[in-house]
């Protein structure tokens, strides 16, 4: 019988022990000076806090330099970014210039620049320093990201590997180097049973911060409520047990672990395969010490990441373990909106009321938009 957990890929790095600081301000500096006519100019606060008919009103972003005081984590799902080549093992004709929906160069880089637009105004007077990215086809359109002009000063590194999903999208990291270290990177497989469509892997990384604080994670896209949420539900359970059974093995050998997990889980807070099987919940107080907190568990009603027949969900998920939420290992999580509600990724909704995400595409008709999820993320305070 297979395993549930099968490590498939580890890779492991090493860094100079110290950062040069001089330079990394050099940086900074010259990431401010590039985009200050964008933060001024599209990225007003008076905008954020306006957003009227969204649900998210009174959205208080923080956008000051970080510095070494903390770290801001990014999760995106960017909705089906492919280049424009066919590829014999994926299922990825729709997005070729023959294709159902006529993907060009034109339109592949109208999806770079979006996303990366988005990305430089989650980051706000800073570069985010770690970006979490699902549905994403390639290395390929990773560099083609991170080479974007909003963001090639910033050097992002890359955490990448192609997985076994048929239509060939992955999850993948991206780092900055001057303040984040990477210890080691293994990748798990989701192992769905003989006979059924694979998943994609879970990215695993253990990160080191600028205080020297060691943290684990996660960057998961589990399995999609195709063919309706009760069918696939089986899915996403064998993910949540694939994943915890990591995740216990990292507590077992320290019950102070900074761990988080993030992505596009499919599922509620609330459904069974995050509160009972990944036992990811509503619970600060931490009576059991080995379940994580759910970020998220307390956004309902008119808010979400991901807007469906004309209803807010929130499938785009934090989770975090006790020592992270507490502060008891050099990192602490800090309060916030999480979810990123700027004004530019939003459309009139055409059949229900109010605002929704902006799409690439509506169906198959090309709108130029930037994904029908909305980014969420977390600042992480560093202790002394």
């Amino acid at each position: 019988m297979a395993k549930e957990v099968t490590v498939v890929t580890s890779y492991h790095f090493s860094f100079n022990s110290t950062f040069a600081t001089t330079s990394i301000f050099m940086k900074n500096i010259t990431y401010t000076i590039l985009f200050i006519t964008f933060a001024l100019n599209s990225f007003s606060q008076d905008s954020i806090t306006n957003i009227s008919g969204t649900g998210m009103e009174g959205f208080a972003f923080n956008d000051s330099y970080r510095g070494s005081n903390s770290i801001r984590v990014m999760f995106y799902n960017v909705e089906n970014l492919f280049d424009i080549y066919d590829d014999s093992l994926k299922n990825d004709e729709s997005f070729t210039p023959e294709g159902d929906h006529h993907w060009n160069n034109y339109k592949y880089y109208e999806k770079l620049n979006n996303i990366s637009k988005t990305m430089v105004a989650v980051g706000g007077w800073e570069a985010v320093e770690i970006i979490g990215l699902c549905e994403i086809e390639n290395r390929k359109v990773l560099d083609d990201l991170v080479k974007h002009k909003s963001l090639k000063p910033t050097n992002y590194q890359i955490l990448h590997q192609e997985s076994p999903d048929k239509r060939g999208i992955d999850v993948a990291l991206l780092y900055r180097s001057d303040k984040i270290k990477v210890d080691t990177v293994q990748w798990i497989n989701v192992f769905l049973g003989t006979g059924q469509r694979p998943t994609r892997d879970i990215l695993y990384a253990t990160l080191r911060t600028e205080n020297e604080a060691v943290f684990h994670v996660f960057v998961n896209h589990w399995p999609s409520r195709y063919g309706g949420q009760m069918k696939s539900d089986p899915k996403r359970k064998t993910a949540a047990r694939t994943i915890r059974v990591v995740v216990d093995s990292i507590l077992a050998s320290s019950t102070q672990a900074n761990i988080l997990l993030m992505g596009d889980f499919n599922d509620e807070p609330d459904n069974e395969s995050i509160h009972d099987v990944l036992r990811a919940k509503n619970d600060t107080s931490f009576a059991d010490s080995t379940e994580l907190y759910n970020m998220m568990s307390n956004i309902h009603g008119n808010r979400g990441s991901h807007k469906y027949q004309g209803n807010w969900g929130v499938l785009d998920q934090f989770m975090v373990s006790k020592s992270l939420y507490n502060g008891e290992n050099r990192l602490k999580t800090e309060d916030g909106p999480l979810i990123f509600s700027a004004p530019f990724l939003f459309t009139e909704e055409t059949k229900y009321p109010g605002l929704k995400p902006y799409r690439t595409y509506n169906g198959r008709k090309y709108s130029a938009g930037y994904s029908d999820h909305l980014p969420i993320f977390i600042d992480l305070q560093l202790l002394k």
